[in-house]
């Protein structure tokens, strides 16, 4: 019997248009193992949704009594509580080489696409949640107008920053070998983020990353490519 899972899911002013990384994460290892939840469209200030979880960030995932939140630990929570559907990390080394691609993605990879995709992602969310959206990321990333002018610079960093992933590309299909795992999906989510926000293309065609990209959109049914992007 397929279990009772419901997942709180980012979302921009289009309820379908579901663009956070972490959460994209989630819907991936779920869909790894074989797992289907209900998603609930949560937006940056609806914090009284989700108060039940005792933090005011998604994605948050409800299984019973069971309450998750933290795309890592909702990963470690499937892992060990359906280990009989195909792992996440292929044991407790995978699981710590795992926790560190996630490391790396969020501490290399947000800081560079944030100052990206912000602009876009302003106009994509809903109207009650711009002026939260614009108060919060301009402390970190100053005003939004003025990221477009750092475009190319900031595209140069992000394709240099990925340097570690094309070589490892380059010999094998996946981060986590011959087929993807969650050490994929930790950095895959990055660019999902992006496909969902913006037509901004990162990659060159011929970049070992890209290939990855395109094997990824496919997985699981072709998930990730299905999934509603900004009207061109």
């Amino acid at each position: 019997m397929t279990p009772d899972l419901t997942l709180y899911d980012l979302a921009g002013a289009d309820p379908a248009l579901r663009f956070s990384p972490h959460c994209w994460k989630t819907r991936m290892a779920l869909a790894h193992k074989g797992l289907s939840a209900n998603t609930v469209p949560w937006r940056f200030t609806d914090k009284e949704a989700i108060e039940f979880s005792g933090q005011k960030l998604v994605p948050v995932l409800v299984h019973g009594d069971h309450v998750i939140s933290d795309s890592w630990q909702i990963a470690c929570y499937l892992e060990d509580t359906f280990p009989e559907r195909p792992s996440l990390f292929g044991g407790d080394t995978g699981r710590a080489l795992s926790l560190f691609a996630n490391s790396w993605a969020d501490t290399t990879l947000v800081p560079t696409l944030a100052r990206l995709l912000l602009p876009e992602i302003h106009a994509l969310i809903d109207a009650k949640d711009k002026d939260y959206f614009r108060h919060t990321r301009e402390k970190r990333f100053g005003p939004l107008e003025a990221l477009p002018a750092v475009q190319e610079e900031q595209l140069a960093a992000l394709r240099a920053s990925l340097l570690p992933l094309r070589q490892m590309l380059a010999r094998q299909p996946y981060l986590a070998g011959q087929q993807p795992a969650y050490a994929d999906y930790a950095v895959f989510g990055f660019f999902m983020w992006t496909r969902c926000t913006s037509a901004l293309e990162l990659l060159a065609a011929d970049d070992p990353v890209a290939a990855w990209r395109e094997r990824l959109l496919d997985a699981h049914g072709g998930l990730a490519r299905q999934a509603p992007v900004p009207p061109a």
